[in-house]
């Protein structure tokens, strides 16, 4: 029979030692949930760390698309219960009753209300590549968006043209920014939108969310 090599108490790490090692990887932990998980999922910065290397902005277009998307679920709810409780019938009686006045059909429950349009719109970037989205908007009409890139800063032009009044170029706004939330209000009746021109030397996605009173979104 082989003799096995067995090692000594010497050879075993100590009771303190894995201790030790316990404690450092437990830190270790932390250290990561507070600057990088806490910024990056849930827009939370207690150190700071996270603004300077760009996480907290992550977490926090993040942490307000997701109450968008929950707002919306909510508002669509009692559209649906309603739609539910009505009943299915094939026949309709619609000769008024003795006494009433004849009665105008109500509108289907939408989720958006009248003159609301909702859109995710996502346009890829080559490297030094441009591309536009525009919305068709009348003049004092308000639409809330948010945008993002998912490789870094890109340059954007938030800017309005109207064949009808013959303007070329109406400008908004313009930088260079990873992402960008606001409200965009039309300056008169023609195409509002934004420009990005991809600097970087890799692709990037950009995801445009948008909702208000819009009648059309044209990407070019």
């Amino acid at each position: 029979m082989e003799n096995t090599n067995i090692p000594t108490d010497r050879e075993l790490p100590s009771t303190a030692k894995l201790i030790k090692s316990t404690a450092i990887a437990a830190a270790t932990a932390a250290v990561l949930l507070v600057t990088v998980v806490m910024p990056a999922e849930y827009g939370i910065d207690p150190t700071g760390i996270g603004n300077i290397i760009g996480l907290k902005k992550m977490g926090e277009i993040r942490v307000s698309l997701a109450k968008e998307e929950a707002q919306q679920q909510t508002e669509a709810k009692p559209a649906q219960q309603e739609a539910i409780a009505q009943p299915d019938n094939s026949v309709i009686d619609t000769k008024p009753k003795q006494g009433e006045a004849n009665a105008i059909a109500a509108p289907a429950p939408t989720q958006l209300a009248a003159g609301m349009l909702s859109h995710e719109t996502q346009v890829t970037l080559a490297p030094n590549e441009g591309k536009e989205v525009k919305l068709d908007m009348s003049k004092g009409n308000k639409v809330q968006y948010t945008w993002v890139s998912s490789g870094g800063k890109v340059n954007y032009d938030v800017h309005a043209d109207s064949k009808k009044l013959k303007i070329d170029y109406h400008k908004y706004s313009k930088g260079a920014e990873q992402n960008k939330t606001g409200e965009l209000v039309a300056a008169f009746d023609g195409s509002h939108g934004w420009f990005w021109r991809n600097r970087t030397s890799s692709p990037v996605t950009i995801t445009l969310k948008t909702k208000g009173e819009y009648t059309e979104i044209i990407q070019k």
